[in-house]
C-alpha cells in the first residue's frame, strides 16, 4: 500500500538526550505496553493522564475515562495482527503528503466547547459507556508484542526530514506546514509528550525548523521564491514538495491489472473485476439440513402467554414479577403476577371502552397501536404490553421521540402510519418529557401520522364494571405484536409475530434455557424489542420467573450493577451484551465480595457479532476466579425476522470446551471457510452461538440469487423452518416474499422440503456437531470488486490501530457508497477535541495501511467529525444510513477527510493507446470511402455581395473619417453613457476628426514622433480613446489600447501595463490628466521602475493647431494598430493588423450585421482588443452607424444601465461580454417586475451578440434568455461570436427577426446539438439525443462572416478531417492578422500560426491556426440566398486541452460537473500538475463546510470522466482570476497555487 513508515517517538525537537535520559524516557513512555509484575495495579500510571475534579462522576467513572476498551471489537490477537501488519510498511520510506489547513479551520473549536460525547447507548450494538475512554490493553499479554515493535521503530529510523515554514501573505504558515516528511508514529503516553528526538545507535540528529522568516506580503501571483527543504532540494514551494511526494507515492506498483473489460456503451471500456483463478473455491460436499431437537411440549405449559398470565395472577399473585431499578441501584418498584393480572385487565378495558364512542370505539381488536415508553420503566411497559394481548390488539412498541427531528425517526413514522396506528400508549413521566408546542401540545413528528397520546397509569384509567373479563383464548394465528427492523438504508419495517409464533418461541427458549418456576434472571437489555423482550417480558412470565430489570442510566452510573444485583439476587441467568461484559471488565478492580456462582447461564446477546469472543474470553479470564464457570456463557444469535436463531445451550459438564473458528479472513472475502492460512496476520476467531433452536430446521444458502444450498466449507446466509418466528413485514408483500417464503433448492434444482425457510440475515456456516457459527450480517456486508468485506471486521480493525487517543471507540461508522460502477468503503469517525492535526492524520494513515494489510481491500475514504457530531439512534448508537445520508449530500462537516481513490478504484478505463499515425491522406480517402465530407465552410462571397457601401472607395480609415466629416459633419457617431444612464458625452463626425487633428499635431510637436512610431494608449473606456487613436491615424503612428491600472489595485495592475508598454517597443505613452498623476505616484514607484517609462502626454491639454497635412500611408499592407491581449494560457501576445485588414474587417462586420448611418447600436465591452475594439473605435467610422458606448465597469454600481439604454434608445443591435451577461443574471434576476414597472422594454432587440473567445457559455446564454423573456426579449435574439489571435472575429450571428424574419433574409437558428462526451476525448464527435449519458450541449458560435473560409485540420498532422472528427480550427480571410509582433522575432512560431498548409488536399492556401478545437456540421437550414447554413461547434482552446490516460479532456466539462456536485461551489477551476489533475473550488459557506466537499469533488469526477482527482483545493471565493472577458486565467491560478499565495481554506492530497 502507498505508505511509508518511518517511526519516532513522541516529537521531533532540536536537542540532544543522553543515552541515560533517553531510556528513562522510554520506559516512561511504552510503561503502560509493558507486562506489569504481578501485584502492581495497572490502572495506577494512568491516573495522571487527566486530573479528575471531585464531582459527582463516581469512582467508577474516573476509572473507565482512563482504561476502557470498546470490547466488543478488542481482540488481542487481532491488536498484535495489526501491529504486525503495520510494522512490516515501516522499511518504506514515503510518507504521504498533509493535507494544508487554514489556521481558522484547525482552531475550529475550543476545548472547553466540547461535552464527551454521549453515548447513551443502549439496545443497538453500539457504543461504550463513556467516550472518551483510553484505548490501553486490559490484559497484559497483548503488549509484548508491541514493546519489541517500539524498540524497533526506535532503532529503525535514521533520517528525519522536516520542510521549511515561511509565514505566507495570509498570515496562515504554520497551517500549511508540510508534514514531517517522514510520517511520525506517536506511541500513547499518558503523561505530558516528552521530547524525544529519532534515536540512532550511532548518533543523535539535531532537526533544526527555520521558524517563517519576515513575513513578506507575497504578490496574489507573482514567481515563487525559491526555498530549500530541509535535506537541502529546492523546490519552488511547499505545495510542489507535497505534489512531489504524492507523486512517488503514486509510481508505487499498485494492484496487478484486470483484464476483461465490459463496454459501457461506447468504446471507453471499464474494467470489471474478472475472478482471480487462484481465489479460494468452496470444495465441500453440499450441506445437509440441520434439525433441532423436537419441542417437548410440558402438559402443564399454558396453551397462551395470556392463559399463563390469568394463571399466576389468580394462584401466586404476591409472587413478584419483576423489579426495577433507580439509578442509585436502589430497588425502585417490585410488579407482582397479581397486580400485572388486574392491571393489564384494566388497561385492556380502557381501550376498548374507552377511547371514541359506544357507538365509534377507536380502537378495535386486531388494530394496531404503539408503545412509546422510556427505557427505565418496564413495569408500565410490560403492563401496556400485556393489556394489549388482553384486548387483541397488536402493539407496536417503538422508541421515545426526544425531539421533532430524531435521526431515523421519520421512518419510525412511516412505519406507524403504514400499520394505521391511531394511539400511542405511554408512561405518566415520559408523557410529560414529550417535546411540546407553546400551547402544551405534543406536535406531530416528522413524518408520523396523527396520535392519540394515551396514559396508561393505573390512576388514570376507570375500573372495568365486575362482569367484563378478558377473551382468553388458545393462540392462533392472529398477529400478538409487531417488532420494528431498521434496514440498511435507513427504512423501518415492521415485523410480525403471530400469537402461535410468540407461544412457541417462548416454548423453544423455555427448553432451550432449561427456565424452571420463579428462577431469577436479570435483563441488562432493551425490553422493547429483541431477545431482552423475548427472554425478559414473555418468556419470563410463562415460567412466572422474576426479571431484575438493570435500566440503561444506572449502567452509564454504575457499570457493575448488573454483577451487583446477580451476588445480590443469587440470579441463576443474565441477560446481557459484550458490551456490558467489557465495562464490568473495566471497574470490576473495586469489588471486593462479587460471587457469581450462582449464574447457571449467561445469555450474551451479541453473540452473533463475531468480535464479541473477546469480551466473553476476557470476562471469563477475569471472573474465573470468583465463581463464573466458562460453560455458563452462552452467546446466543438473533435477528427481527426469525426470532432467536440458535443460542447455546447451559451445560453442567465443564470439560467440554465451547467451539472455535479460526478463519481465514481471505477465505471469508470469497465466502470460503479456511482455517487458519498461512498468513497468520489476517484471521477472525469466530466462537459457536450454540446449537439450532428446538422444533426449528436450519440451512445456509448463497446470499444472492436463487436460494442454492452452500457447501460445507461455503460462507451463506442462515436460513431457518420453524413456527417460532416472524410471518411478515407489516404490508409489504414483495419484501415478505423474498424474506419469509424462501424454499432452499439442492443442486439438482428440488426444494429441500415443502415448507418456506425465512432468511435470517445472518451470515455463517454449520460447523462440526451441529455448531452453528455466525461471521457477520448480511446488513453490513459490503461487496468490493467482487470480494465480499464485513463492515464490523473493518471497525474492528480500525480500532486495533494504537495509540488510539484521536477517536472516540464506539463512535465509529463504516458504509460503502457506489461509486464508478463498484462499492466503495468509507470509514467515519468522531476525533477527540485534544487530538492535534498531524496525530489525527498520522493514525488516519496508519489506519489505512492496517486494513489493506489485512483485508487486502483499500478504503475510499476516512472521514474524520468533531466531537458528538454523528447522527444517533435513540440509544445512543450510530445512525448508520443516516451518517452515509449526510456524507453523500456533503453536511458530514468533517475536520479531517483522507481519500483514496487512485489505491481503490482499479475499474478505470484503460488509458488510450496512442495509434501510430494514421497519415492525413489515408484519413482523407477514409473519409471519401465512408462518405463522409471534408470538413469546411465559408461566410458569403465579398466580391459577389452588391451594396452601396461608399467608405469601399477609401483604402484607409483615417481617409473614411475625413470623409464624413465633409459630407455629414453633424452625424453624431459616438455617445458615451454614465452610471447614471445620462450622457456624458458625444461626438460628431467633425468633432472626432478636428480633435484627432490636435492630437496629431501633439503627437509630432511634442512627443517629436516620426511615422510608424508605436503609442500607448492608456484611458479608461471612453471618447477620449477613439480621439487618440484617430489622431495616431493622422500622425503616421501606430497604436496600441492598453487598459489603465486600477486605482485599487496598482501593485497588481500596473506591471501589466508596463509589460504592455515595454514588450510592444511604444515610444510615448498617451493618456489623460488623472492617470498620468497615477503613473507618477508613490504606490505606482512601489510596483513597478517609474524611471523607465517612455515620455508620456496628456491629452486633456492639446494644442490648438491643426497639422500641416495628415499622413496617408504607402501601402495598405503597412500596420495600422497592434492588439494585445492575455491569453486565458496567460501569454501576452501582440498581433499585427495591417490597414487592408483593417477595412476588410469592418467592412465584414458591416455587411454581416447590416449596419448603415441611421442605425443605433450599443456596445458593453471592453474597448481594449480583438472584436470589442473594433466594434467600439472603428466599425461606427466606417459604417457611419450611432454607437452608444456602455463602459462595462459603470455595470458594477448599476447592474440595469446596460439594458436601460438598449431600451430607452430602441437599439436593434447590442453587443456584450460573458461578464456583463452574467452580471445582469445574478444582478437583475429578482429585480424583473421593478425594470418593467420602469418602462424597461426589449422587444425591439433583435441581436444580442456575445463577444466572446471560447466555447459559448450555453447555461449562461440560455439562463439570460429565459429571465428577460418576460421584457420583451426574444429567445432567438441572444447569439455568441469567436474571435481569436489570428483573426479577431470569424463568427458572427446576427438572428434577424421581427419584419425581416417574414421577408426570408433571416438567417437561420442558432443550433444547439448535444454530442457525447466520452467520444471527444477520443477527438471525434457522436451527435446524441438531448438528456442521453454523458450528452454535452454545444452551441453554434455564431454565422460565420463574409469573406471567411474555414477548415478543420489534424493539429498534428495538418491533414484535413471529416466531419466527424474534433480537429484544429483553420482560417483563411482577408482580415486576418498579418502576425505576431513580437521583440525577438520568434519566427517559427509566426510562420506556424499565421502561414499554415494542409499537408494533403489543397496544399496552396494559406491558413491561419487559431489555437481551438471544433468541428463543422451541415445543417437542415439554408440562409437568404438558399445556401446550406453550415455551424462552427468550438470546444475549447488546444492549449488549455488536458491530455489525461492518453485522452484530450476539456477543463470547462471537469468544472462544470464539479460545480453541480454542491450547492456551497459557486465556482471551479482545473489544471494538471505532473500529471495529477488539480481541482481548486470556490467555496460559498462556512470553512466547516471545506472538507465535505472533498469526496463530492473525487466522486463527480470519476463518475462522469473517468479520471481520479489528485489534488483538491478549497478556497475563498473569488481567488479564481478571471480575465476581463470573463474567462478563467487557469495557469496563473497554477502558478499561484505551486508558490503558495492561494491561502487555501483546505488542500487534499488524494492517495
Amino acid at each position: 500500500m502507498l505508505w511509508s513508515q518511518a517511526r519516532c517517538l513522541g516529537h521531533l525537537v532540536a536537542s540532544d538526550i543522553t543515552q541515560k535520559g533517553y531510556e528513562k524516557k522510554r520506559s516512561k513512555l511504552i510503561g503502560a505496553y509493558l507486562p506489569q509484575p504481578p501485584g502492581v495495579d495497572q490502572a495506577l500510571p494512568q491516573e495522571r493522564r487527566t486530573p479528575v475534579t471531585p464531582s459527582s462522576s463516581s469512582r467508577y467513572h474516573r476509572r473507565r475515562s482512563s482504561g476502557s476498551r470498546d470490547e466488543r471489537y478488542r481482540s488481542d490477537v487481532h491488536t498484535e495482527a495489526v501491529q504486525a501488519a503495520l510494522a512490516k510498511h515501516k522499511e518504506r520510506k514515503m510518507a504521504v503528503p498533509m493535507p494544508s489547513k487554514r489556521r481558522s479551520l484547525v482552531v475550529q473549536t475550543s476545548m472547553d466547547a466540547y461535552t464527551p460525547p454521549d453515548t447513551s447507548s443502549g439496545s443497538e450494538d453500539e457504543g461504550s459507556v463513556q467516550g472518551d475512554s483510553q484505548g490501553t490493553p486490559t490484559s497484559s499479554q497483548g503488549s509484548i508484542n508491541m514493546e519489541h515493535w517500539i524498540s524497533q521503530a526506535i532503532h529503525g529510523s535514521t533520517t528525519s526530514t522536516t520542510s521549511s515554514s515561511s509565514t505566507q501573505s495570509g498570515g496562515s504558515g504554520a497551517a500549511h506546514r508540510l508534514a514531517d516528511v517522514m510520517a511520525q508514529t506517536h506511541i500513547e503516553n499518558h503523561s505530558a509528550p516528552p521530547d524525544v528526538t529519532t534515536y540512532t545507535s550511532e548518533h543523535s540528529i539535531q532537526v533544526e525548523r527555520p521558524q517563517g522568516s519576515t513575513a513578506r506580503v507575497a504578490p496574489k501571483y507573482g514567481n515563487a521564491e525559491l526555498m530549500e527543504t530541509g535535506d537541502g532540494v529546492p523546490v519552488s514551494s511547499r505545495v510542489s514538495a507535497k505534489i512531489q511526494q504524492l507523486v512517488n507515492t503514486l509510481k508505487r506498483p499498485k494492484r496487478p491489472p484486470l483484464r476483461e473489460f465490459f463496454v459501457d456503451d461506447f468504446e471507453e471500456l471499464l474494467e470489471v473485476q474478472q475472478p482471480d483463478p487462484n481465489q479460494p473455491k468452496p470444495e465441500g460436499a453440499q450441506m445437509l439440513a440441520m434439525r433441532g431437537e423436537q419441542l417437548g411440549v410440558v402438559t402443564n405449559w399454558p396453551p397462551s402467554l395470556e392463559a399463563a398470565l390469568q394463571r399466576w395472577g389468580t394462584i401466586s399473585p404476591k409472587a413478584p414479577c419483576l423489579t426495577t431499578m433507580d439509578t442509585n441501584g436502589k430497588p425502585l418498584y417490585i410488579l407482582t403476577y397479581g397486580k400485572l393480572w388486574t392491571r393489564s385487565m384494566k388497561v385492556a378495558y380502557n381501550i376498548l371502552h374507552k377511547l371514541g364512542t359506544k357507538q365509534e370505539p377507536m380502537v378495535r381488536p386486531g388494530d394496531r397501536v404503539t408503545l412509546v415508553f422510556p427505557n427505565n420503566d418496564p413495569a408500565a411497559f410490560m403492563v401496556a404490553f400485556y393489556g394489549c394481548l388482553l384486548a387483541e390488539v397488536v402493539p407496536v412498541p417503538i422508541e421515545v421521540p426526544l425531539t421533532r427531528k430524531d435521526a431515523g425517526s421519520q421512518q419510525i413514522g412511516f412505519l406507524l402510519g403504514s400499520c394505521g396506528v391511531t394511539v400511542a400508549l405511554t408512561s405518566d413521566a415520559c408523557h410529560k418529557g414529550l417535546p411540546k408546542s407553546p400551547t402544551g401540545e405534543i406536535p406531530q413528528f416528522k413524518g408520523w401520522p396523527k396520535l392519540l397520546w394515551f396514559v396508561t397509569e393505573s390512576k388514570h384509567l376507570s375500573k372495568p364494571p365486575r362482569d367484563w373479563f378478558p377473551h382468553i383464548k388458545d393462540a392462533n394465528n392472529d398477529t400478538a405484536y409487531i417488532e420494528y427492523k431498521t434496514c440498511k438504508d435507513g427504512s423501518v419495517l415492521g415485523v410480525t409475530v403471530t400469537r402461535i409464533a410468540l407461544l412457541t418461541h417462548c416454548q423453544a427458549l423455555t427448553q432451550a434455557c432449561g427456565y424452571t418456576e420463579a428462577e431469577t434472571i436479570v435483563n441488562v437489555l432493551d425490553f422493547k424489542k429483541d431477545v431482552g423482550l423475548w427472554h425478559g417480558i414473555l418468556t419470563s412470565v410463562m415460567n412466572m420467573m422474576h426479571v431484575i430489570s438493570i435500566p440503561y442510566s444506572l449502567m452509564k452510573v454504575n457499570p457493575l450493577s448488573w454483577i451487583q444485583k446477580v451476588c445480590q439476587y443469587k440470579a441463576k441467568v443474565a441477560c446481557v451484551k459484550s458490551r456490558d461484559m467489557h465495562w464490568a471488565l473495566v471497574a470490576h478492580r473495586d469489588q471486593r465480595d462479587i460471587n457469581l456462582s450462582s449464574l447457571r447461564m449467561l445469555i450474551v446477546a451479541d453473540g452473533a457479532n463475531p468480535w464479541s469472543i473477546s469480551s466473553c474470553d476476557a470476562f471469563l479470564n477475569v471472573f474465573q476466579s470468583k465463581g463464573l464457570r466458562q460453560e455458563v456463557i452462552c452467546p446466543c444469535a438473533s435477528s427481527p425476522e426469525a426470532l432467536t436463531v440458535a443460542i447455546r445451550r447451559p451445560t453442567d459438564d465443564s470439560n467440554q470446551p465451547p467451539g472455535r473458528g479460526v478463519l481465514s479472513m481471505h477465505g471469508l472475502t470469497y465466502g470460503v471457510i479456511r482455517v487458519d492460512s498461512e498468513e497468520k496476520l489476517s484471521v477472525l476467531t469466530v466462537q459457536d452461538v450454540g446449537l439450532v433452536m428446538p422444533g426449528a430446521i436450519m440451512c445456509s444458502v448463497k446470499p444472492d440469487g436463487i436460494p442454492q444450498l452452500c457447501k460445507t466449507d461455503e460462507i451463506g446466509e442462515l436460513c431457518v423452518c420453524a413456527i417460532a418466528t416472524g410471518t411478515s413485514y407489516y404490508g409489504l408483500s414483495g419484501m415478505t416474499k423474498n424474506t419469509f417464503e424462501v424454499f432452499p433448492m439442492t443442486s439438482s434444482g428440488g426444494p429441500i422440503t415443502e415448507y418456506p425457510f425465512i432468511r435470517t440475515g445472518l451470515l455463517g456456516f454449520i460447523g462440526p456437531g451441529g455448531l452453528v457459527f455466525v461471521i457477520g450480517k448480511m446488513d453490513g456486508l459490503m461487496v468490493v470488486s467482487g470480494r465480499r468485506h464485513n463492515a464490523d471486521d473493518i471497525v474492528a480493525t480500525a480500532l486495533a490501530v494504537e495509540p488510539m487517543k484521536f477517536v472516540y471507540r464506539g463512535r465509529i461508522a463504516v458504509f460503502s457508497v457506489s461509486v464508478l460502477h463498484d462499492e466503495r468503503i468509507v470509514i467515519v469517525a468522531e476525533q477527540r477535541p485534544d487530538s492535534t492535526e498531524e496525530d489525527s492524520f498520522q493514525w488516519m494513515s496508519r489506519v489505512l495501511q492496517a486494513i489493506d494489510s489485512i483485508h487486502q481491500v483499500g478504503v475510499y475514504c476516512l472521514a474524520l467529525v468533531p466531537a458528538n457530531t454523528l447522527p444517533k439512534t435513540p440509544l445512543g448508537g450510530i445512525h448508520l444510513s443516516e451518517t452515509k445520508q449526510l456524507f453523500l449530500e456533503g453536511s458530514l462537516h468533517p475536520c479531517n477527510v483522507l481519500m483514496c481513490p487512485h489505491t481503490c478504484v482499479t475499474n478505470l478505463p484503460k488509458p488510450r493507446q496512442k495509434q501510430p499515425e494514421i497519415g492525413p491522406a489515408s484519413v482523407m480517402v477514409g473519409n471519401l470511402v465512408s462518405g463522409k465530407r471534408i470538413a469546411q465552410a465559408s461566410g458569403r462571397d465579398l466580391g459577389q455581395i452588391e451594396d452601396n457601401d461608399q467608405a469601399r472607395k477609401f483604402l484607409f480609415l483615417s481617409e473614411v473619417l475625413q470623409w464624413r466629416a465633409q459630407t455629414t459633419p453633424d452625424h453624431v457617431l459616438y455617445t458615451l453613457l454614465n452610471c447614471r444612464g445620462t450622457i456624458a458625452n458625444s461626438l460628431t463626425c467633425v468633432q472626432l476628426h478636428k480633435r484627432a487633428e490636435k492630437i496629431a499635431v501633439m503627437l509630432m510637436e511634442r512627443g517629436h514622433l516620426q511615422d510608424g512610431d508605436h503609442v500607448a494608449l492608456v484611458y479608461p473606456p471612453g471618447i477620449d480613446l477613439i480621439a487618440a487613436f484617430y489622431g495616431c491615424l493622422y500622425a503616421g503612428c501606430v497604436p496600441i489600447t492598453v487598459r489603465p491600472p486600477h486605482p485599487q489595485n496598482i501593485a497588481t495592475t500596473l506591471p501589466t501595463v508596463k509589460m504592455i508598454v515595454e514588450v510592444s517597443r511604444s515610444a510615448c505613452l498617451m493618456t489623460t490628466q488623472l492617470i498620468c498623476k497615477l503613473l507618477r505616484s508613490r504606490e505606482a514607484a512601489a510596483a513597478v521602475d517609474v524611471r523607465t517609462w517612455p515620455p508620456v502626454l496628456d491629452t486633456d491639454d492639446l494644442p490648438k493647431k491643426r497639422p500641416a497635412q495628415i499622413y496617408k500611408p504607402s501601402n495598405p499592407e503597412t500596420l495600422a494598430y497592434l492588439d494585445f491581449s492575455v491569453s486565458t494560457t496567460g501569454m501576452l501576445a501582440g498581433v499585427k493588423m495591417s490597414h487592408a485588414a483593417t477595412s476588410a474587417f469592418c467592412r465584414s462586420i458591416k455587411l454581416q450585421c447590416e449596419l448603415y448611418p441611421s442605425r443605433e447600436v450599443a456596445i458593453c465591452l471592453d474597448p481594449y482588443c480583438g472584436l470589442g475594439f473594433v466594434l467600439w473605435c472603428l466599425c461606427s467610422v466606417y459604417s457611419g452607424h450611432q454607437s452608444i458606448l456602455i463602459p462595462p465597469s459603470e455595470l458594477e454600481t448599476n447592474p440595469a444601465l446596460w439594458l436601460l439604454a438598449v431600451s430607452q434608445y430602441k437599439v436593434r443591435d447590442t453587443f456584450c461580454s460573458y461578464s456583463v451577461m452574467e452580471l445582469c443574471t445574478k444582478g437583475l434576476g429578482s429585480q424583473t417586475e421593478s425594470l418593467k414597472a420602469r418602462g424597461l422594454d426589449l422587444s425591439r432587440v433583435r441581436t444580442c451578440v456575445v463577444v466572446a473567445e471560447e466555447r459559448p457559455r450555453i447555461a449562461l446564454t440560455q439562463s439570460f434568455s429565459k429571465l428577460f423573456k418576460d421584457l420583451g426579449l426574444h429567445p432567438r435574439a441572444v447569439s455568441t461570436s469567436l474571435g481569436c489571435r489570428v483573426n479577431l472575429a470569424i463568427c458572427l450571428q446576427p438572428h434577424r427577426l421581427g419584419k425581416l424574419a417574414e421577408q426570408g433574409t433571416s438567417g437561420p437558428d442558432p443550433t444547439t446539438v448535444y454530442v457525447d462526451m466520452r467520444a471527444l476525448r477520443h477527438d471525434r464527435v457522436r451527435l446524441v439525443e438531448r438528456g442521453s449519458p454523458h450528452s454535452l450541449p454545444l452551441m453554434e458560435s455564431g454565422k460565420i462572416l463574409p469573406g471567411v473560409r474555414i477548415i478543420i485540420a489534424n493539429p498534428e498532422t495538418k491533414g484535413p478531417l471529416g466531419d466527424s472528427h474534433l480537429g484544429e480550427i483553420w482560417v483563411h480571410s482577408t482580415h486576418n492578422a498579418s502576425g505576431y509582433f513580437t521583440i525577438y522575432g520568434d519566427e517559427s512560431l509566426q510562420s506556424d500560426h499565421f502561414n499554415s498548409r494542409l499537408s494533403f488536399g489543397d496544399t496552396q492556401t494559406i491558413w491561419a491556426r487559431t489555437g481551438y478545437l471544433g468541428f463543422l456540421r451541415r445543417t437542415e437550414l439554408t440562409d437568404a440566398n438558399g445556401e446550406r447554413h453550415d455551424a462552427l461547434y468550438v470546444v475549447g482552446a488546444l492549449d488549455e486541452a488536458m491530455e489525461l490516460r492518453g485522452m484530450r479532456y476539456h477543463p470547462i466539462d471537469i468544472e462544470t460537473s464539479v460545480i453541480r456536485a454542491h450547492k456551497s461551489i459557486t465556482e471551479c477551476a482545473v489544471f494538471t500538475w505532473t500529471n495529477l489533475l488539480v481541482v481548486v473550488v470556490e467555496l460559498d459557506g462556512s470553512e466547516q463546510e471545506a472538507l465535505d466537499l472533498v469526496p463530492l469533488v473525487t466522486n463527480v469526477v470519476l463518475e462522469e470522466h473517468y479520471l481520479i482527482v489528485g489534488v483538491v483545493v478549497v478556497v475563498d471565493i473569488g481567488v479564481i482570476p478571471i480575465n476581463s472577458r470573463g474567462e478563467k486565467q487557469r495557469m496563473h491560478l497554477r502558478d499561484g497555487f505551486l508558490a503558495d499565495q492561494l491561502d487555501p481554506i483546505y488542500v487534499a492530497y488524494n492517495m
